[in-house]
C-alpha cells in the first residue's frame, strides 16, 4: 500500500460488510451505488487484492475482507464517537449520547426513562442499540451500556443496579384452554416457548429447568421481544421478567416456587466519559430509574 486510503474507503468498504450488497451500502451511506462500487474498488487496488465476489446472490466477503473487518468496524465506531464527543460542549448536557441495551430492556422499560430525560434537557440527542449482543465500551460502539452479565473488561465505571427476577408465565386465556401445569414434570405436555440456539444463558435456564429438552419447545426464537409477544398472544408458557409481567393483569405466574432466575442488572460506561456531563448526567439517571426494574 503505497499512498493512505481516504477515509470514504474505509467507511464504504465496512457499510458493504454490514450491508451485504451495494445497493444497501449506498442507501446507508446516502450516496449513489456506482459510488460505492467506485470506492470498493479503490480499496481493493489500495490493498491489493480483492474484498468480496460477486455472485448472483450478492456479495461475499474474501479472507483478506474478513481479516480487515475488525478493524474497518474499529475506525467507523471510532469516527462515530469522535463526532458524539464533538457534539456539543464537554461541560454543557447537551449533544448525543449512545446507549446499548437488551433488547426486552430497550424496548420495555427504556423509552419512558429517557422521555423523562429528554424532558429534563431537552439539549441532548439519544442514539439507543437494541441489541442482545455486548457492546465492546471500550472501542465506544456505545457510551453507556445496560447489561444482564458482569462486565469483565476494565477502565470501565460499572454499577450494579440489582437482580432481574424471571419466571415462568402464561396468558390468561391459554391456562382456561389447556389448564396449568402442577409441577415442572407436566411442562412438557403444554406449548413451551424457548431459546433456539444453545447459548451459555439456555443453558443456565435449562438447568433450572431440569428435564425439559430443547425439542419440548413448541415455539423457539431468540428474540426476547418475540418470545414475550408470544406470551402475551397466549402461545403458551414462556419465561419474562417478573416487573414486566406485573404490568399486565392478564399474565399468570406459573409454577412460582419450582422455578425461579435471577440476572444481574449493569450500568456501564467508559471510565474517560466520567468528564462528559451529558454521559454522566445520562448514566446517574438511568441508575436511579432502574431501580424500578429489579426485584433486588
Amino acid at each position: 500500500m503505497s499512498t493512505e486510503p481516504s477515509w470514504d474507503l474505509y467507511r464504504t468498504f465496512a457499510a458493504v460488510l454490514r450491508e451485504g450488497s451495494l445497493s444497501a451500502a449506498a442507501r446507508a451511506l446516502g450516496i449513489t451505488q456506482p459510488s460505492v462500487a467506485r470506492h470498493i474498488e479503490a480499496f481493493e487496488q489500495a490493498v491489493g487484492g480483492k474484498l468480496f465476489l460477486r455472485s448472483q446472490r450478492g456479495l461475499s466477503p474474501t479472507d483478506r475482507a474478513l481479516a480487515l473487518q475488525p478493524y474497518a468496524e474499529e475506525l467507523v465506531a471510532a469516527s462515530a464517537a469522535m463526532l458524539r464527543t464533538a457534539s456539543a460542549d464537554p461541560e454543557d448536557i447537551a449533544g448525543t449520547v449512545r446507549i446499548s441495551a437488551s433488547e426486552i430492556v430497550a424496548t420495555e422499560h427504556l423509552p419512558p426513562m429517557l422521555a423523562a430525560i429528554r424532558r429534563q434537557y431537552p439539549k441532548l440527542s439519544i442514539e439507543l442499540v437494541a441489541s442482545d449482543a455486548v457492546d465492546d465500551l471500550l472501542q465506544r460502539r456505545a457510551d453507556i451500556a445496560i447489561r444482564m452479565v458482569d462486565p469483565v473488561q476494565q477502565a470501565l465505571v460499572a454499577r450494579r443496579i440489582g437482580t432481574v427476577q424471571l419466571g415462568l408465565y402464561a396468558h390468561r386465556d391459554y391456562l382456561d384452554r389447556r389448564g396449568r401445569p402442577q409441577s415442572i414434570a407436566e411442562l412438557p405436555g403444554h406449548d413451551l416457548i424457548g431459546v433456539d440456539r444453545n447459548s451459555s444463558l439456555s443453558r443456565a435456564i435449562s438447568g433450572a429447568l431440569p428435564g425439559i429438552e430443547h425439542g419440548d419447545f413448541t415455539l423457539r426464537t431468540d428474540n426476547t421481544v418475540v418470545h414475550l409477544a408470544a406470551i402475551r398472544a397466549g402461545f403458551g408458557i414462556g419465561i419474562c421478567q417478573t416487573r414486566i409481567a406485573a404490568r399486565d393483569m392478564a399474565l399468570v405466574s406459573v409454577l412460582p416456587d419450582a422455578f425461579a432466575f435471577g440476572l444481574p442488572l449493569w450500568i456501564v460506561m467508559h471510565e474517560d466519559l466520567r468528564s462528559s456531563a451529558r454521559c454522566r448526567t445520562v448514566f446517574n439517571a438511568l441508575a436511579v430509574d432502574l431501580r424500578d426494574v429489579v426485584n433486588t
